[in-house]
């Protein structure tokens, strides 16, 4: 019979893709700092399939940007390329603590967080009503020929 507190194979399983993924978002924006020269931060094309097809950002574009500008210790340009770029750090940091927890004493904890839809909207509203804000201030201090020539297209 199995305990509430059990983790199965597949639970385990996605756990470490789950530590997997967040070393991953720690880990490229380090090696991007290691790159000693970030001039070409501020002046490529961006990664990001929806700025390269439209112009805009996307509601994640600037992450990996801010995190690299926070290992560098630079806090106020890591906000200024995205306001959640610290809370990643915390956030992924804090994950890897815990499934690697979860993993070793194979129990479940912050479950009734994780899926909490309460927490889950509220950071949906967030990020929307942000991105809404970053859009405005984007299309304010670019032009059109600005947006063109951060897509593919030109």
């Amino acid at each position: 019979m199995i305990s509430t507190g059990y983790i199965n194979n597949s639970q385990s399983r996605r756990k470490i893709y789950g530590i997997i993924g967040a070393f991953i978002t720690l880990i490229i924006p380090f090696f991007l700092m290691l790159d000693n020269n970030n001039d070409h931060l501020e002046t490529d094309q961006s990664f990001c399939p929806f700025k390269m097809l439209t112009g805009f950002p996307c509601p994640g574009c600037g992450i990996t940007k801010s995190l690299v500008y926070f290992y560098e210790g630079n806090l106020m340009k890591s906000i200024s390329y995205h306001v959640l770029g610290p809370f990643v750090v915390l956030f992924c940091v804090l994950t890897i603590f815990v499934l690697l927890t979860e993993l070793v004493t194979k129990k479940e904890y912050f479950v009734g967080l994780l899926y909490n839809k309460r927490l889950a909207y509220g950071l949906a509203i967030f990020l929307a009503v942000y991105h809404f804000i970053r859009l405005i201030f984007f299309v304010k201090n670019n032009s059109f020929d600005d947006i063109l020539h951060q897509s593919i297209w030109f």
